[in-house]
């Protein structure tokens, strides 16, 4: 599929993006579900379903109630008519995503929609259900800024959440774009240091979702294979694997002040044991005085870092012809 920018001019566009989403999320107005409700299920992929996975860790300081990321076509047996079920596909149309919303709606439970259009879109309209809709033609990734938010407005809308994240948001856009030119440098620096090895990206727990939508960003934009682990649980058994680790290797950490006083400490530790094994080593130092403005700051930096590695690859970071593929054949059965 065909767009109208390059990867870079939807980076270009986050701020933009978040700001945008704030005046979309605001008018949203949901009907009441009319029962209590027990839990919630996110389901979605790729590029719409890691705004489920980061907004799960910006909320679980608040949110009363169990919430759970689903990346498959079926749902757990426990999801009934209790249940909120978010259904999250930027296209509309992926396949995975409209299985479970049809098992979900099979339930009986309250589902809600965030989507560009397609079949999503078509459903919501069919049946009445709550949804929210943002713009249509960006490739799914680029989209992150202005999807995402729209999951915080849902969970407000139930009354799961208040709104301060509003403001958050809004804030963090603020911060991004005084800081752009460093962010710009520091990605590219990042970049030449990493470029040619695997990377490896480490962060705290609560930070999960941001390093996995680095690596997102690094296998679509870059075309590079890597991976992601969190603190503390890596420092229970990927860090003994580091015995077998070399300068093949680079490791990107990605850490805050809001990192657990005992994880930082960890976090350093497992430094200098990286070191010992690879000369690759960067570190990513967020901005912000919350997690919504660190989050949203640890993105920006890792998709500049994406979009630099693509440059040094000589590859083009906006098609994505291997997926174009695998769907194009599964069409066929």
């Amino acid at each position: 599929m065909g767009y109208e920018k390059e990867m870079s001019g939807y980076v270009m566009d986050y701020t933009n993006h978040l700001r945008q989403a704030v005046e979309i999320g605001k008018k949203a107005q949901f009907k009441a579900p009319g029962r209590e409700l027990q839990h919630v299920v996110v389901t979605g992929l790729g590029g719409s379903g890691i705004g489920g996975t980061i907004v799960s860790h910006l909320v679980q300081d608040e949110m009363k109630i169990p919430m759970l990321v689903n990346n498959d076509y079926s749902l757990p047996a426990y999801v009934g008519k209790n249940s909120l079920v978010v259904v999250s596909s930027y296209s509309g149309n992926t396949e995975e995503t409209l299985s479970a919303m049809e098992i979900a709606l099979s339930r009986g439970a309250e589902v809600a929609c965030i989507s560009a259009g397609g079949k999503v879109v078509e459903v919501a309209k069919e049946k009445g259900l709550n949804f929210i809709q943002i713009p249509s033609g960006i490739p799914p990734r680029g989209s992150f800024g202005l999807n995402s938010p729209q999951l915080l407005y849902v969970l407000h809308q139930y009354g799961l959440i208040g709104n301060a994240f509003e403001q958050q948001l809004l804030t963090a856009a603020d911060n991004i774009d005084k800081n752009e030119a460093a962010i710009r440098a520091e990605a590219k620096t990042i970049a030449k240091e990493i470029d040619g090895t695997v990377p490896i990206i480490y962060s705290d727990a609560a930070y999960g979702g941001a390093s996995i939508r680095l690596r997102q960003q690094i296998n679509e934009n870059a075309k590079m294979l890597c991976w992601h682990h969190v603190f503390p649980e890596m420092n229970h058994n990927e860090l003994v694997g580091w015995a077998g680790g070399d300068k093949r290797f680079s490791v990107i950490l990605m850490r805050t002040e809001g990192d657990h006083i005992r994880t930082q400490l960890r976090m350093n530790l497992s430094k200098a044991i990286f070191k010992k094994h690879t000369d690759h080593v960067v570190e990513i130092f967020a901005k912000g005085d919350n997690i919504i403005e660190r989050t949203y700051y640890l993105i920006h930096v890792g998709d500049w870092v994406s979009i630099e590695l693509a440059d040094m690859n000589g590859v083009d970071s906006i098609e994505v012809d291997v997926i174009d593929y695998l769907k194009s054949e599964l069409a066929k059965h």
